[in-house]
């Protein structure tokens, strides 16, 4: 009985986005250490380093959402206003995609306020039309785990809706 009442709360954190309680929570000091830009990716001659997130709470116009398991995040690409495009951002997002490194990924709780959420990898990258943000968006899925090299038949870029990538 113990341990279903702990997977519900966690389930509850993860659908609130609510610190994990076992996990640490971080300075951005701390966090620039790994992530050494204000924006969500970073990355070093095309090749993704860290991310950043706060799942739209503080901006919406990011609504990066995960899954009910919590095994796998939509992450939206960078660009905050108009069309996505392949800028260097995206481009190092849709590279590992192929090359199947795992990124830490940071959840930012509030001001000065950061978790670390673990290392994920971008298992898929779709750039599509969102009738809700009226533009084209960059969606990267991300799946938690330890770094292992994807098959190139596993890359699954799409384009859709309207423009390219």
């Amino acid at each position: 009985m113990k341990a279903k009442g702990k997977r519900q709360r966690a389930k509850v954190r993860r659908e609130l986005h609510e610190p994990d309680p076992d996990s640490p929570v971080l300075t951005w000091e701390e966090v620039n250490r790994t992530h050494r830009v204000r924006n969500g990716v970073y990355h070093r001659g095309g090749r993704l380093v860290s991310l950043l997130t706060d799942f739209g709470r503080i901006n919406p116009c990011y609504p990066d959402a995960l899954s009910a398991d919590g095994g796998s995040i939509v992450y939206t690409g960078e660009g905050r206003h108009g069309d996505q495009h392949l800028s260097p951002g995206n481009r190092a997002l849709l590279s590992a995609v192929e090359s199947g490194h795992a990124v830490p990924l940071f959840n930012k709780l509030g001001t000065g306020r950061w978790q670390l959420t673990g290392r994920w990898r971008v298992a898929s990258a779709e750039h599509r039309f969102d009738e809700t943000e009226q533009r084209m968006l960059w969606r990267f899925t991300l799946q938690k785990g330890s770094s292992s090299k994807l098959k190139s038949s596993k890359l699954k870029t799409e384009v859709q809706g309207r423009g390219q990538p």
